[in-house]
């Protein structure tokens, strides 16, 4: 179990308690501040250009300044805006007690791309988008002309699963977040090149997400060799032996997000429990 399920989730996976999603949460004026400048695409997507400059120095620093900036981000972020890969099961269970979901512009997309893709996609215990959807509406009529409905496509539950399952073949990895630690306000789906979070952990080694619960194991008495899986794969966990003609998954790098599972026609791969794994266990 990563430290959040210890914390905030008594011994169980802390994504899957309904108290993490709670509105009474929203009570709190530092997590409703966050959320504002959050919501504020002009706000953020200066930050996420400032972001990209710093890591830009960083990678030039030596290593012990980049080791300390790393842990330093990660125990500021852990408060704030963290968050954790989930497979699709995972993502299921969450939408079947959450009474909302807001389908929303991806922040990261517009500041690399520089066009609206929606890939993100608030939650709430609430119908019709509840506090949250008021927060985000609130403050876009401070500034625009009115609220723009249309930028708040609200979906059921049987929509946002069919969508989250499209995702996968293109190689987009289910995640959750935080907004001022526990309460979950949304999940995303990222990739490596466009994700600011993504990068953060993987390329730049300043971790701003857990692993996944779960790790990935290839049965090679199954697997065909075909390699498709491994064209999905944004974590570099899935290797290819030349002799054996197989996949094998190193559990070193996989964060169990599972997305290689929708490119194999075989059914080679499952997803196990991290703890199973002496390899992963402990690593998040």
């Amino acid at each position: 179990m990563c430290e959040f399920c210890l914390k905030h989730g008594e011994g169980e996976k802390w994504y899957l308690q309904a108290k993490n999603y709670s509105e009474d949460l929203l009570s709190d004026v530092r997590r409703v501040q966050f959320l504002q400048s959050f919501s504020d695409p002009r706000l953020l997507d200066q930050e996420i250009k400032k972001m990209k400059a710093g890591f830009d120095r960083l990678s030039k620093a030596p290593w012990l300044i980049r080791n300390l900036f790393s842990r330093m981000t990660t125990r500021k972020m852990k408060k704030i805006h963290f968050g954790q890969v989930v497979p699709i099961e995972d993502v299921e269970r969450i939408f079947e007690f959450t009474n909302s979901i807001v389908r929303v512009a991806c922040i990261c997309r517009k500041s690399s791309l520089g066009k609206e893709m929606r890939y993100c996609y608030g939650l709430s215990l609430q119908p019709n988008g509840g506090k949250l959807l008021e927060i985000f509406q609130a403050l876009e009529k401070d500034y625009a002309d009115g609220v723009n409905d249309q930028r708040y496509e609200m979906l059921t539950k049987e929509e946002a699963l069919s969508l989250f399952r499209s995702y996968e073949p293109e190689g987009l990895c289910h995640t959750v977040w935080t907004f001022h630690t526990p309460f979950i306000g949304a999940i995303c789906n990222c990739d490596r090149v466009d994700c600011a979070a993504m990068r953060s952990t993987i390329t730049h080694a300043v971790p701003v997400m857990f692993r996944a619960e779960y790790v990935a194991h290839v049965d090679s008495d199954l697997c065909n060799g075909c390699r498709q899986c491994m064209r999905l794969c944004q974590f570099g966990a899935l290797t290819y032996s030349a002799s054996s003609e197989k996949v094998a998954v190193d559990h070193h790098w996989c964060y169990g997000c599972g997305i290689c599972r929708s490119a194999c026609k075989t059914g080679a791969i499952q997803l196990h429990d991290r703890a199973s794994s002496p390899v992963a266990a402990n690593l998040w």
